[in-house]
């Protein structure tokens, strides 16, 4: 009952935050001008605002904040390690590295699919990179230095198309990955990851029950009836799928999967299992409530949202790092 009520609060704030996020921007409309514009009972300025300007922001802000809420909860609940998270491990910039090789070689003209399909395959390569590591009976402090290395080497490899982009466009474009936005997408965006977003967030949540036991150890899971290869196979390609897919279409954004599921894991009281739906609900929470503090803030131009994100995360990370060595003297 307490899962359900915390659940049942994150959707609350989540839609709150949503009906927020569709009146504040250059133009602030009122809660009527929203409704009207949404049901197209109003003016056509403000049709076009609410539906193909804002909407698809608020879209976007939910898919990225599933898939990193889900997508962290999962993995520090398969590699029993509360620092793992898409980003602190490497995933999310191997997904934007994936995506700037489409972009770089011009593959995206051959098709639109190949952009996210490209991202989810190196998403997937540092997955399964990251937890064949673990198999190996590596330490906390190897998979959080493996996971920096990957994501280094993501960043380098990301730097050098920087430097070798032949044109203006192709340079765009690659910043973006580096920085992460929701801004300026169209339900054209929505539509091209919503298919693997669900698709990896159902593989997520159908784990959740057998999260719960592995919590006791991949021994007593397997003796229990667990099949934990299965279980691997359903979180690494889950996380892969649903954050490629969204880095595709908005970039790099860091550290709403560490966050969010530290915040959280006290009220489902430290259930893996039950982490997964909360977290992937406080993921979209917390995402958009970035995305409109970023909109509010008075500066020359607007933020990016991946750098919103970790100025909030950064902090917190630290925080975590220094409560674990208290914990461990």
């Amino acid at each position: 009952m307490r899962n359900l009520s915390l659940n049942l609060l994150l959707l609350a704030l989540l839609l709150a935050l949503s009906v927020l996020s569709l009146r504040f921007g250059d133009a602030p409309l009122s809660l009527g001008e929203v409704i009207a514009g949404l049901f197209a009972t109003g003016s056509e300025e403000q049709r076009l605002i609410v539906q193909e300007i804002r909407l698809p922001r608020v879209a976007l802000a939910w898919l990225v904040g599933l898939s990193l809420g889900a997508s962290g909860a999962a993995l520090q609940g398969l590699l029993r390690n509360p620092l793992a998270e898409p980003g602190l491990l490497g995933i999310s910039a191997s997904a934007g590295l994936g995506a700037v090789v489409a972009l770089y070689f011009g593959l995206t003209a051959l098709s639109l699919w190949i952009l996210p399909a490209s991202a989810m395959l190196f998403a997937l390569l540092a997955t399964s990179t990251l937890y064949a590591l673990t198999r190996a009976g590596s330490t906390n402090l190897t998979l959080i230095l493996a996971g920096v290395a990957l994501s280094s080497l993501a960043g380098a490899l990301t730097s050098l198309a920087l430097n070798l982009s032949p044109n203006p466009a192709d340079l765009q474009d690659i910043i973006l990955w580096l920085l992460g936005s929701i801004s300026d997408r169209s339900f054209d965006d929505v539509r091209l990851c919503l298919p693997f977003v669900l698709i990896g967030l159902g593989l997520l949540l159908v784990s959740a029950p057998a999260l719960d036991v592995l919590a006791l150890g991949e021994g007593e899971a397997s003796s229990l009836g667990v099949d934990v290869a299965r279980l691997r196979g359903l979180i690494i390609v889950g996380s892969a799928l649903s954050v490629g897919a969204t880095v595709a279409v908005t970039g790099t954004i860091g550290f709403v999967g560490l966050v969010v599921p530290h915040l959280l894991r006290r009220f489902v009281n430290y259930r893996p299992g039950r982490l997964l739906l909360a977290s992937a609900l406080g993921g979209a929470v917390l995402v958009l409530a970035a995305d409109i503090a970023l909109r509010l803030l008075d500066t020359p131009k607007e933020l990016m949202l991946g750098v919103v994100t970790a100025l909030i995360g950064a902090p917190f990370f630290l925080a975590l790092v220094l409560r674990s060595r208290r914990d461990m003297l």
